[in-house]
């Protein structure tokens, strides 16, 4: 039988580290919380991606918000996604109550309420930073990938990138990309299979199928100029703490295409432009995505392989991602074997489907001889975990029913007028959310079939012009023209009957 003391030195064991590192909780043994047995996350293993589960009310926003407050504290900035809107709290300090006096007793710790630099972003129209990208920065293999077009109609999209690149043809955003369509299936042609290769019509009627859809979760709010430099999300305060940026996405639930293009180029993006980093003492920058479900959900085979080769390949780049979710099984296996830390809140067992659930996310945990794990999954209270991580040596750590710090920020979100106050003082609103709209493919395009049209106008009118009261009027001028004509047809049609064996004199 497992003892106090053994558990204490199994934690002391399991979670003593060389590097830097946070506090926060403590192990709990047979119910009891055991103030001796400390739980540490290392920051240097941060960069190998984590979970944070549970079902709704068990304290799991609460646990990202206190992580992102530790990761602040430690100079490394933070981008949440706020799907349900009560992260907002974590720019106001928060309140001492009797709950949390008692929770911070037994945690041997201070509480010391304190706000956090905070920068609130926007993918639409609310309050915060507008976040932006190009067609042009999707590029035609993720633009296709989130179209979730087939080999041929990825191909034609191939092309078109090309033709607009040699043409000088800006693409910013989706009525560029649109016009462009529109332009190779009508006017532009002839010209463009001439050059490019054939156009296939019913390929360009998909995709502007496929683009109208997307525009109907509000694409057309997200492509465009300004441009958001990742950069931005990497900032330290004048007090060496990392910035906690907020992505208010509360209107994306409605909306996973969006956001899963957001998310998807977003990542594409910090791969790409970060430098490989290898194994730093503590990572540039942590995402935690909440809802995560909201990402795969509709996702394509192709879209989820991208995602999941950017996930094992940039956390290289000191770039640690974590999701957030009710359900660890809403994440796709591919993607949950690369994360390293795992904190379970409790998870509900109310059908069968439920109850298989919970068994398979207790035999994903490590083997522990101080817990019947299934059955304490369906029993923990609020702001309690099962808590596993990878050690510097990238071994797991022992699982531990874990009592968690609580956040140090307010645990309710701001009022308008406080986040229009917190907005009103941001660097970054000056810079992106001024409505930039350049000459692009949209304009070029329709000024070249404007002057196109004049142009076929005005030969139209000299044409008419020359001929009036004249020389096409003539009567001898007709008969000669009809003759000729008929000469022609008759030529024309022996010399089909002639090829086919029909014509010649009979025998």
């Amino acid at each position: 039988m497992a003892t106090k003391d053994t558990f204490i030195q199994t934690v002391k064991d399991g979670y003593t580290f060389k590097g830097d590192k946070v506090k926060i909780g403590i192990g709990i043994l047979d119910g009891n919380p055991v103030p001796e047995a400390e739980i540490f996350l290392p920051l240097k293993t941060l960069n190998r991606h984590g979970l944070i589960a549970g079902a709704t009310g068990t304290g799991k926003t609460k646990t990202v918000q206190m992580v992102a407050e530790y990761l602040s504290d430690n100079s490394i900035p933070v981008l949440l996604m706020d799907i349900k809107g009560d992260l907002s709290g974590i720019a106001a300090a928060g309140v001492t109550n009797d709950k949390i006096k008692e929770r911070y007793q037994l945690l041997n710790m201070d509480y010391l309420p304190q706000a956090f630099p905070t920068e609130f972003l926007t993918l639409s129209n609310e309050t915060g930073v507008r976040l932006r990208a190009t067609v042009s920065e999707f590029g035609p293999i993720l633009l296709s990938k989130i179209l979730d077009l087939n080999d041929n109609q990825a191909g034609l999209v191939a092309m078109l990138f090309k033709y607009c690149d040699d043409a000088q043809l800006p693409l910013v955003d989706l009525k560029d990309f649109t016009k462009v369509l529109q332009y190779a299936s009508q006017e532009g042609k002839e010209a463009l299979t001439k050059d490019y290769g054939n156009i296939a019509t019913t390929s360009i009627g998909t995709i502007l199928r496929k683009v109208v859809e997307l525009q109907q979760q509000g694409a057309d709010l997200f492509f465009g100029e300004k441009s958001f430099e990742v950069d931005d999300l990497m900032r330290i305060d004048g007090n060496g703490r990392g910035m906690v940026n907020v992505l208010r996405v509360t209107d994306m639930q409605n909306r996973p295409k969006l956001f899963s293009t957001f998310m998807l180029q977003m990542l594409d993006e910090l791969y790409s432009s970060s430098p490989e980093a290898g194994d730093l003492d503590k990572p540039k920058l942590v995402i935690v995505i909440d809802e995560a479900h909201l990402v795969f959900e509709e996702a394509s085979d192709a879209l989820l392989q991208k995602i999941e080769t950017i996930i094992k390949l940039i956390r290289s780049k000191g770039i640690g991602i974590y999701f957030c979710t009710q359900n660890p099984q809403d994440v796709p296996a591919g993607i949950l074997s690369q994360l390293g830390l795992k904190i379970q809140h409790a998870l509900r067992a109310f059908t069968a489907a439920d109850r298989k659930t919970i068994k398979q996310a207790a035999e994903n945990f490590p083997e522990t001889d101080f817990y019947k794990t299934e059955d304490l999954l369906t029993q923990m209270g609020i702001g309690e975990a099962f808590v596993t991580l990878l050690n510097e040596k990238g071994i797991p750590t022992p699982l531990v029913h874990t009592l968690l710090c609580s956040p140090r920020s307010r645990m309710d979100i701001l009022s308008p007028t406080e986040l229009s106050n917190v907005v009103g003082q941001s660097k970054l609103v000056p810079k992106y959310n001024q409505t930039v709209d350049p000459v692009s493919a949209y304009e070029i395009l329709t000024q070249k079939l404007q002057e196109a049209a004049t142009a076929s106008q005005t030969t139209a009118t000299n044409t008419k012009k020359t001929d009036s009261g004249g020389i096409l009027n003539n009567p001898f001028v007709k008969s000669a023209m009809r003759t000729a004509s008929t000469i022609v047809a008759g030529t024309i049609v022996r010399s089909i009957l002639g090829a086919l064996g029909l014509g010649g004199k009979k025998k």
